[in-house]
C-alpha cells in the first residue's frame, strides 16, 4: 500500500546547512492512521505503542485501542478505562508521523508500509530546514472528530510554537489526506488565528467531498491497512472494523450527499429472496441519502467480546448526527484572505466508488467481501473529491500516485520545493540531480487552475514556469 522508493530515504538528520534561518517554517499534518498512538497508564504513566506495530499488532489493538463513542462528550474513549491514548510529542512532533513503527525490526527489514512522512522530512532537511526551528509535525488521535476541542487546541499550540521558534515567520502547512479536513475545521473555529500564523497551505490527497467507496465498505466490513504477506502480522480487517464504527472521523469522510457528483456513489446489494418456496434475486440500491438504512441493518447484531463482556457495536446514529454537523461546517468554510492555497490530488489509480455485495448470478443473504466499481483517483480518494476544494487555488495539480505513495513521490517533492521557493542542496544529497532528470521527460499530469477547467501540461512546464502553457 505504501510501495515505492525515494532517493531521500534514510538520509534524514536533524539539520542541514546553516539551519535554514531564511526559511519560513513548515508544519506537516498527518491524516487517518498517520500518527503513532501510545496507550498510557493513567496512574503510572507507562506507555506502550499500539499503533502502528507489526509484532503482536492485533492483540495489543484489541486490548488497548478498541473504543466506544461517548455522546455526552463527543470523544471516543478506550474500553480500558485505566488507560488513555496519547500521541508522542518527541522530535518537535515529527517522530509520531515519520516511521509509524520505528522498531529495530521494521528498520532492518525496511518495511515501506510504515514509512509515512519519513521521505518528505528528509527532503525538507535537505532543502535547509531544521527540526524545531522551522520544521515541525502535528500528529493526533485520529479516532476523534476533526473538530473536537482537544485536536483544535493542539493544532493552535503547534502553530504558536512554530511561529515563535522561527522568529515570527508565518507558517506553510502541508497536510495529507484527512489532515486537510482537520485544517478546514480549524479555520472554521479559529479563522483569526489561522490568518495570523499561516502563509501557505498545501493539501495532498484530501477527501474534500469524502471517500465514499472506501468509507462505506469500512463501516460495513472493515478496512485492511496493509496488503499481502505483511497483513498476517498486522491488525486484521475485522479488528479494525470494530474500532472504525465508533470513530467520528470515519463518519466525517462519508460521501458528501450535497456534492454534485458526476454520478452519485452507491452501495449495491444483490439479495436472495424466497417467496412461497420460489427463489428470486433483487437488486437494492443505496445512495448517500438512504444508505444509513443499510448500515443499520448490517450492523444491528455487531458486537465484540472485551474482558469477558459482550459489547454491542451497532451503527452509531449519535456519531452520524455529529458528523452531519461537521459536514455542514466543511461545506461552509471560507479560506481567509491572504492565504495561498495549493492542492495536489492523486490520479491514475483505480479508486473504489460504488460498493457491490453479491451479483445477479450469486446473490447473498449476508454482507461479505465486496466488489467495487472504480473511478480515477489515488486508490482511496476519488480525484473528483480531492480536487473539489471549493477555493481559489494558486495551483491545483493531479499527480499519478497512490494515496500514501504521494508522500514519497518525487514529483510531489518538486512541486513542494517550487511552492516553498526552496531547492535541494545537491552537495548534501547527491542523488537530487537524478530526481531533476526525471522531470525533464514529457510525462503528463493534469492541472486545474483555478477551477472547473482541465488543461494538460508537462511536468517540466508546471515545475519551472509560473504560467505553464498547454500541450497541443
Amino acid at each position: 500500500m505504501l510501495g515505492g522508493c525515494c532517493c531521500f530515504r534514510d538520509r534524514c538528520s536533524d539539520s542541514a546547512g546553516d539551519g535554514g534561518s531564511d526559511r519560513d517554517p513548515v508544519l506537516l499534518i498527518s491524516g487517518m492512521g498517520g500518527s503513532i498512538l501510545h496507550s498510557k497508564k493513567k496512574k503510572l504513566g507507562f506507555q506502550t505503542r499500539v499503533w502502528v506495530r507489526i509484532l503482536l499488532a492485533d492483540l495489543e489493538f484489541k486490548k488497548k485501542v478498541w473504543s466506544l463513542y461517548n455522546p455526552k462528550t463527543g470523544y471516543t474513549e478506550s474500553l480500558d478505562d485505566s488507560t488513555e491514548i496519547v500521541v508522542p510529542p518527541d522530535d518537535y512532533g515529527l517522530y509520531a508521523i515519520d516511521i509509524l513503527d520505528p522498531s529495530f525490526l521494521t528498520k532492518l527489514l525496511h518495511l515501506t508500509e510504515v514509512y509515512h512522512f519519513h521521505d518528505m522530512i528528509a527532503m525538507l532537511i535537505g532543502c535547509g530546514y531544521k527540526k524545531g526551528t522551522n520544521l515541525f509535525g502535528y500528529g493526533y488521535d485520529f479516532r476523534q472528530s476533526n473538530r473536537i476541542e482537544k485536536l483544535m487546541d493542539g493544532l493552535k499550540a503547534k502553530l504558536e510554537t512554530a511561529y515563535e521558534a522561527s522568529g515570527g515567520r508565518k507558517i506553510n502547512i502541508i497536510s495529507h489526506s484527512m489532515g486537510g479536513l482537520l485544517v478546514l475545521c480549524f479555520i472554521s473555529q479559529h479563522s483569526d488565528v489561522f490568518s495570523k500564523y499561516v502563509n501557505k497551505w498545501i493539501t495532498i490527497a484530501c477527501p474534500f467531498q469524502g471517500a465514499p467507496g472506501c468509507i462505506n465498505d469500512s463501516l460495513l466490513t472493515g478496512l485492511q491497512f496493509v496488503e499481502g504477506f505483511e497483513s498476517y502480522f498486522f491488525v486484521s480487517r475485522w479488528t479494525m472494523h470494530q474500532l472504525l464504527v465508533e470513530c467520528p472521523s470515519v463518519y466525517e469522510m462519508l460521501g458528501n450527499p450535497g456534492f454534485k457528483w458526476k454520478k452519485q456513489p452507491e452501495v449495491q446489494v444483490w439479495r436472495k429472496q424466497s417467496n412461497d418456496g420460489e427463489s428470486s434475486v433483487k437488486l437494492e440500491l443505496y445512495d448517500p441519502t438512504n444508505c444509513i438504512t443499510l448500515f443499520e441493518e448490517a450492523l444491528k447484531n455487531n458486537e465484540l467480546n472485551y474482558d469477558g463482556k459482550t459489547v454491542a457495536l451497532p451503527f452509531n446514529n449519535s456519531i452520524l448526527k455529529w458528523a452531519a454537523t461537521t459536514r455542514k461546517i466543511l461545506n461552509d468554510v471560507q479560506l481567509p484572505e491572504g492565504i495561498s492555497f495549493y492542492n495536489i490530488f492523486g490520479t491514475s489509480f483505480d479508486t473504489p466508488f460504488d460498493v457491490c455485495y453479491g451479483s445477479e448470478t450469486s446473490p447473498i443473504e449476508e454482507l461479505s467481501e465486496p466488489q467495487y466499481s472504480y473511478v480515477d483517483g489515488d486508490g482511496t480518494v476519488p480525484a473528483e473529491s480531492a480536487e473539489a476544494d471549493g477555493f481559489e487555488a494558486a495551483e491545483r495539480v493531479g499527480v499519478a500516485g497512490s494515496h500514501r505513495g504521494l508522500l514519497r513521490d518525487e514529483r510531489v517533492f518538486q512541486l513542494i520545493q517550487k511552492w516553498l521557493g526552496v531547492n535541494q542542496e545537491v552537495g548534501r544529497h547527491s542523488k537530487t540531480s537524478r530526481v531533476t532528470d526525471i522531470f525533464n521527460a514529457s510525462e503528463e499530469i493534469v492541472m486545474v487552475k483555478p477551477a472547473d477547467r482541465y488543461t494538460t501540461y508537462t511536468i517540466a512546464h508546471v515545475l519551472h514556469s509560473k504560467e505553464p502553457r498547454a500541450l497541443r
